[in-house]
Parts: C-alpha cells; structure tokens; sequence
C-alpha cells in the first residue's frame, strides 16, 4: 500500500484472508457489451479491508477521494472512494465455489459489479490511498471513463455510451476467441 499514509504496508494474503467473508451473486459486464450472468464471488469486502488496514495508518487529516489498485501486469484501476466501498465490491479470492485460476486474476481480484469489467483488477497486488484524481494518462480516442457505471452506460471518457456502443459491439467477437484461448498453451 502507498499514497496518503503513515507507513507502507505489506498485507501477507494469509492475514487478508482472515478477515470476514461475503459471497454475492451479481453479472460482470464487459465495456465491448458481452456480459457473463449470475456469477458467485466470495470474497472480502473492500470496505472492511479499508476500514481494518487503511484507514488505521492514513496520515492524520487526510481526505482520501480515490483509490488506485494495481495488478501484477502494472494495470491500474482508479476508483472514487464512494464506488469502491460500495457494499458489494470485494477482494475476491473464489469464482463459483473454486478459487481463481490464473485466466480470472488468481490469487485475488478486485471485483466491482455495477462497473464495467475494467474496473475489476485481475492479480491484485497493491493499494495506493489518494487525496485527488490522478492526471488522465490516456488518449481522447479510447479514454475510459473514469467510473464506468454499468447501468449508467459510462462506457467511455468522452463520447456518450449511445455513440461507442457499436464500435465496442464489433469487438466482442475477437475478445471471445482471445478469451477462449485463455492461458492454454499455443500450437
């Protein structure tokens, strides 16, 4: 963990898997507009993460407006604080009553149901507390936008959902064939 803090923390997954787990049942959609539906996550939520480990060692007075998780790949998904300790977001550690295999973020992924899929950190591996929006690092052309509210359609930073909806439909046959191919080996 990093940003607002008193100390940087390193969380041993044994001491995150103590804490008290959720399961919930929710669909995960993709911005491309596929949608996988009636999943089952176990997990532990992201708001008794934050209040049990983060918030113990912010700096005193500190306002922490978003949170930035990173995946071992370097992928970051930015959060605002209110999206994030949503009461079904969660560090999840099973998919369907097994533990995560390596295709869907083993051994922890963040899991936020009501945002697009990109805002679901596969291989979770850090926490960075932040007291504003980090600068846009992304182009105009494919700027996600910075919630990715599902039923709000917030699909890109820029352009209303009605307007990126068909290009994003054009993608969902090529992302089905690379996610077929998962981390099988290749011929």
């Amino acid at each position: 963990m990093r940003g607002a803090v008193t100390e940087k923390l390193d969380l041993p997954l044994a001491t995150l898997s103590a804490l008290p787990r959720k399961e919930i049942k929710a669909d995960f959609h993709c911005v491309a507009g596929w949608s996988a539906t009636d999943l089952v996550w176990e997990g532990v939520l992201f708001e008794t993460f934050y209040r049990t480990h983060l918030e113990p060692v912010l700096r005193p007075g500190t306002t922490i407006t978003h949170i930035a998780c990173r995946a071992l790949d370097g992928y970051e998904g930015v959060f605002t604080i209110d999206d994030i300790l949503a009461d079904d977001v969660l560090i999840a550690f099973n998919l369907d009553g097994r533990p995560l295999d390596s295709d869907h973020g083993a051994p922890v992924r963040l899991v936020s149901p009501r945002q697009y899929g990109y805002f679901s950190v596969k291989h979770l591996s850090g926490v960075a507390l932040l007291t504003a929006a980090p600068p846009i690092t992304e182009g105009p052309v494919l700027r996600s936008h910075p919630r990715g509210r599902v039923w709000e359609e917030e699909r890109h930073g820029l352009l209303p959902g009605r307007v990126v909806r068909p290009f994003y439909r054009s993608l969902i046959r090529p992302i089905r064939y690379l996610s077929s191919r998962g981390s099988r080996p290749r011929a």
